[in-house]
């Protein structure tokens, strides 16, 4: 089974027992086959921008059948990463892009835009904010 090392021909060293868990869990994930990634997998390596070619597809997929896919964190979580990319990762997938933007104009379409209860770090509205963004690029 394929994965970002083997894609990429770059095998990384082993962190070593003082690496942070955010450095050995990459690590770990750039082994993982990518058919067995799962949302939170993808969330941890996009938010790092490791193996952007290899999972953004991956992970458009999933967001078009769930915009609001969820890793460990809250609903969104892997959109939120996937929309904080540059837009240089979205070179090859213009149409990738154009059919999540379709899903997300959707979406945003329902989000409480005026609620007074949405505090600036309030994930919903950072993920709106994030969605209106990635939508007048």
């Amino acid at each position: 089974m394929t994965t970002i090392e083997q894609l990429e021909r770059e095998v990384w060293p082993d962190p070593g027992p003082d690496a942070t868990f955010l450095v050995s869990r990459c690590a770990e994930l750039r082994r993982k086959p990518l058919a067995e990634f799962t949302v939170e997998d993808l969330r941890i390596m996009l938010g790092q921008e490791i193996g952007v070619p290899a999972l953004l597809p991956r992970a458009v997929q999933v967001l078009l059948r769930d915009p609001l896919a969820e890793g460990d964190h809250h609903p969104g979580d892997l959109l939120l990463n996937v929309l904080r990319l540059p837009d240089s990762a979205w070179s090859n997938l213009r149409a990738e892009r154009q059919r999540l933007a379709s899903v997300l104009a959707e979406l945003v379409a329902g989000f409480p835009f005026s609620d007074p209860d949405l505090t600036p770090r309030d994930p919903d509205r950072l993920l709106r904010d994030a969605i209106v963004r990635f939508l007048g690029r």
